[in-house]
């Protein structure tokens, strides 16, 4: 009786290439799951029937003052029937942005919380600009009423 035994050679390095392959295969599966149980998630599981949008606000640009020391810049918001599209300072110098140098982050970071909420509720201001982004918030919900005023 003679035994053949069979003896299978294993590079590491082919050992080592099949589990990362592995390894990514089951990182792309898990991947694209959350992505897609996700999207139903923020859906809230609803239909993709139509809704009916209301309208909010009347579709135009609305300015608002804002007195900075001896100068005044105008809060401009842009919206449509029922979006906040844009907000920005107009008829800001050199000056009043020199003197007053929180004004244009201030905005920005207002700016960014608000188009993503498309609300100005709970706006949250960073600590060191908490009046100037107070002032400039106030002056967006002013600009805000007017549109839906003019509903």
């Amino acid at each position: 009786m003679s035994s053949n035994p069979k003896i299978i050679v294993l590079k590491t390095r082919e050992i080592i290439y099949t589990l990362l392959l592995f390894f990514l295969a089951i990182l792309l599966i898990v991947c694209l799951v959350l992505m897609f149980s996700g999207k139903l998630k923020e859906r809230g599981g609803k239909s993709s029937a139509p809704v009916p949008e209301e309208k909010v606000f009347t579709a135009g640009v609305y300015t608002t003052p804002v007195t900075l020391g001896d100068s005044t810049v105008d809060v401009e918001v842009s919206v449509d029937r029922n979006h906040i599209n844009a907000i920005r300072l107009v008829n800001l110098s050199e000056t009043t942005a020199a003197a007053y140098p929180l004004v244009s982050p201030s905005l920005e970071h207002i700016t960014s919380q608000i188009l993503e909420k498309q609300s100005i509720e709970d706006i949250t201001c960073p600590q060191e600009n908490k009046y100037t982004s107070q002032l400039l918030l106030s002056a967006i919900a002013q600009a805000l009423e007017r549109a839906r005023e003019t509903n």
